[in-house]
């Protein structure tokens, strides 16, 4: 039997931090009654002997009602998947009633980057989508931080039939917004990151996948699929356990779900021919040491010790985790009898970038070996090379997934500009660009641009990029939901985009609609210029539409803005108004009472006596005051009396 244990097996950082730093609080605080607010990690053996050292477990779903019982003088240790922020702040407030107390915060620290995402990125105006395990802890904690609607997803297949049925309504016109639980399938979540790509050009994305996941679950496929039979270890609520089980069974039948060595079945133990095996996260590494040694009934622990420090050559990729920083040196820790060290030459051609920035302790960092000294027990290794791979890594999956990516134009070429995006400079044809034809591309130089990658030059890793693609597949999306949406009657907030001698054309969004000379006032007008400018945003309302012809006949002036109602809102008969002379008949005076409203003063209703013509009393442009006599709404007429302010000025007079 030939037995091959993943390189990736048993704690991650942030669990061996977690358990590490409960059992020092344990040594180092014997007085304090030590906490953790849910099960620390998903590993029974472990949580048993957490028990054993005197550390209690609090539930975190009857959180307040434990808390009336917990000592003044209490540490409480937030677990490694995390707790809803109403447990945190009932913690919190605990605290600050009892000073003695403190919270030690063991949150894995990709499961708090995503808190950080959800409470910048999440409103009332997104819908955000989370795939993941409804009930696992870490996934109840993610939920707590989302602000506006959510729903959580145990992956594709549930994900790709929930939009047969009603929830693209449910979602409406708010701007998704996509992450998964850190251990989740990649290959299941990048599914569901392309099929929601497909569907709505303006959602985000954040891949919330922990790298060290990512990294256990290539390494399980690619040893499944070399092995007769695969052992997974770890506890049975162990969702990352779960996960990485699931991808071995797919590529090897004989693969087994074990806790200890007890577990391990018989007929695995007598078999012959290639037998792997894996650890999920949070199984500590005495059990998978315990596994080895039952596989290969051998009891040497010094001689798995002296394994574990393999031979390091000069360009090895290797992965470890920092352990100092300084201005001239990283130290990194890379599991063997050498002591990786990164200098800023071999991290960023970045003159004024400084290591203290770039890395902390406990970073997880993957680096090519340049040059290994084993009299020196130094190891110099090179960052750059590793990210350019990955680098170019991440382009080609940009182009293969059609992804919209965004980048800074750094300078104009000959044929076009340079865009700096995924840590690679990627040529973007002038053709390409959103400048016209023989434009200057030096107007977009210093600019953020969004594109994608519609050519790879395998051979000379070189990308070109489109901003016109973009710019294309979102204006046809937008036009899409336009005419899918528009109907008679509703309003639109757009801006006067052209004028021409019978109509003003407004932008609605990416669509022209037309007002009509006649639309745009109740009085009558020239020249749209008499109304509007070109850039004016106007409220205006659909009056036909015809999607064939791409036509839409908007309308601007309303009836809150008729002059008739304006008058008959602020006169009535036997009111006096101050008119205008307009225009004279010799049949009397037209007078204007208001702009759009004018009203007849007859020849007989002029002066107290007989005239032959108004000219005779009045003048055009005069301002006179006038009585209304009478308002026929139907033929929208007014008649008005100078001779019954006169008389009733004289009767007055008399008394």
């Amino acid at each position: 039997m030939e037995i091959i244990t993943a390189k990736y097996a048993g704690f991650c950082f942030g669990v061996k931090r977690a358990v590490d730093a409960v059992f020092q609080l344990a040594k180092e605080k014997p007085d304090a009654h030590i906490y953790t607010v849910g099960e620390l990690i998903h590993n029974p053996n472990v949580n048993e002997k957490l028990r054993e050292n005197g550390i209690d477990t609090l539930s975190e779903s009857n959180l307040d009602e434990e808390l009336k019982y917990a000592d003044s003088k209490s540490v409480f240790v937030v677990r490694t998947h995390g707790i809803p922020s109403s447990a945190l702040a009932a913690l919190q407030t605990f605290v600050q009633k009892n000073p003695q107390s403190e919270i030690a915060d063991m949150t894995c620290p990709f499961v708090a980057k995503i808190y950080r995402i959800m409470e910048k990125n999440t409103s009332d105006d997104t819908f955000t989508v989370v795939i993941g395990t409804a009930t696992h802890p870490e996934v109840i904690g993610i939920a707590s931080y989302i602000r506006g609607d959510f729903r959580i997803f145990s992956g594709f297949s549930e994900l790709s039939k929930a939009f047969e049925s009603d929830f693209a309504q449910e979602i409406g016109a708010k701007s998704i917004i996509l992450a998964s639980q850190t251990t989740h399938n990649l290959e299941d979540y990048q599914k569901c990151k392309k099929f929601l790509k497909n569907l709505y050009t303006n959602a985000l994305f954040f891949d919330t996948i922990c790298n060290v996941t990512e990294t256990r679950q290539k390494e399980i496929e690619k040893l499944s699929r070399e092995c007769d039979a695969m052992l997974v270890i770890g506890g049975r609520e162990s969702s990352n356990t779960k996960k990485l089980y699931d991808i071995s069974r797919e590529h090897c039948s004989e693969t087994h779900f074990i806790e200890t060595a007890h577990d391990i079945p018989f007929h695995i133990k007598q078999m012959t021919g290639k037998v792997g095996i894996a650890a999920g996260a949070s199984t500590p590494g005495y059990i998978i040491e315990e596994v080895q040694n039952t596989m290969s009934e051998q009891e040497n622990f010094a001689q798995l010790l002296e394994e574990s420090f393999k031979t390091l050559n000069t360009g090895d990729t290797v992965r470890g985790i920092v352990t100092s920083v300084t201005n001239t040196e990283v130290h990194v820790d890379i599991g063997s009898k050498v002591t990786g060290v990164l200098t800023i030459e071999n991290v960023t051609d970045d003159p004024q970038a400084k290591l203290e920035n770039l890395f902390k302790v406990g970073d997880e960092v993957e680096a090519v070996a340049v040059r290994v000294s084993d009299l020196d027990g130094i190891a110099t290794l090179s960052k750059k090379k590793v990210d350019a791979h990955n680098n170019w890594t991440k382009v080609v999956e940009a182009k293969e997934n059609e992804e919209i990516i965004e980048g800074k134009i750094t300078e104009a070429v000959k044929g076009g500009v340079i865009a700096y995006a995924l840590s690679q400079k990627i040529f973007i044809p002038a053709s390409q660009t959103n400048v016209p034809k023989n434009g200057d591309l030096q107007s977009i130089v210093g600019t953020k641009q969004r594109f994608k990658i519609i050519e790879i030059k395998e051979d000379r890793k070189r990308a070109i990029g489109s901003i016109r693609v973009v710019i294309r597949e979102e204006r046809k999306a937008l036009l899409e939901n336009f005419w899918a949406n528009i109907e008679v009657g509703k309003h639109y907030t757009g801006k006067v985009k052209s004028l021409t001698s019978y109509g003003a054309f407004v932008d609605l969004g990416g669509v022209d609609g037309m007002v009509h000379t006649t639309e745009l006032s109740w009085l009558r007008i020239s020249s749209p210029k008499d109304v509007v400018s070109i850039g004016d945003t106007l409220e205006v309302f659909v009056k036909d539409f015809d999607r064939e012809k791409n036509r839409i006949s908007l309308g601007y002036k309303t009836e809150d803005t008729n002059p008739w109602k304006l008058f008959t809102d602020k006169y009535s008969i036997g009111d006096v108004a101050s008119v205008k002379i307009v225009s004279m008949m010799p049949f009397g005076a037209f007078a204007q009472i208001i702009p759009g409203v004018d009203g007849l003063i007859h020849i007989t209703q002029i002066a107290n006596k007989r005239i032959a013509a108004p000219a005779e009393v009045l003048e055009l442009g005069q301002v006179v005051d006038a009585k209304i006599i009478d308002i026929d709404t139907e033929k929208h007429k007014v008649s008005l009396s100078i001779r019954a302010l006169i008389e009733a000025a004289a009767e007055e007079a008399a008394e």
